[in-house]
């Protein structure tokens, strides 16, 4: 477990920043990216947890946060370092654990029939905000690893866990007694 002393270095005051192997990059470099886009969407689902979200989601959502600082910990560590650098990583069983909450969640949810907009509780409009940032970590994962190996098991994850992030703000809407706030075509 790290100990922090002090929050500021000042070594970040070039505009670098350093990976969990302490070469120092470029704070725009595609991999600070990726894992500040996995930083970013771990503070919206901590808005969503804050907002009163429903019990169930909210031990969900905690493990989610976990998962994802997991996550930044391999994105902030090459592949080529791993062996001598082990750091925890997403597994396939957090990719299955996902897809599992989504059926078990959907069974209580009355059937898609139109798109759904963003909004109806407070927390859903929070989970709906996470999941748009899911996709663009997920994105930007995605043109990282075009430069450079990334684990794949990131990426599913990623895809899953936006997947996830919208059947939980629909279960929260349905759990608040909110409709979903559903696209009309013809507006």
């Amino acid at each position: 477990m790290p100990r922090i002393t002090r929050v500021y270095t000042r070594s970040g005051d070039d505009g670098t920043t350093a990976l969990g192997t302490h070469q120092r990059v470029p704070k725009d470099a595609a991999r600070i990216e990726a894992y500040g886009d996995v930083d970013e969407l771990n503070s919206v689902i901590g808005t969503a947890l804050a907002s009163g979200i429903d019990e169930q989601l909210a031990s969900s959502l905690t493990g989610i946060q976990n998962e994802l600082f997991h996550l930044g910990s391999d994105l902030c560590v090459p592949e080529a370092d791993k062996e001598a650098m082990p750091v925890p990583q997403i597994e396939p069983r957090h990719v299955q654990a996902l897809e599992t909450l989504m059926d078990d969640l959907s069974k209580e949810l009355a059937p898609l029939e139109n798109f759904v907009l963003p909004g109806g509780s407070i927390a859903a409009a929070h989970l709906h905000a996470a999941r748009c940032v899911c996709r663009r970590a997920e994105r930007r994962v995605v043109t990282l690893s075009h430069e450079e190996p990334v684990s794949a098991e990131t990426i599913r994850y990623l895809n899953r866990l936006s997947d996830a992030l919208f059947v939980m703000a629909r279960y929260e809407n349905f759990r608040k007694g909110c409709p979903d706030v559903v696209w009309d075509s013809r507006a």
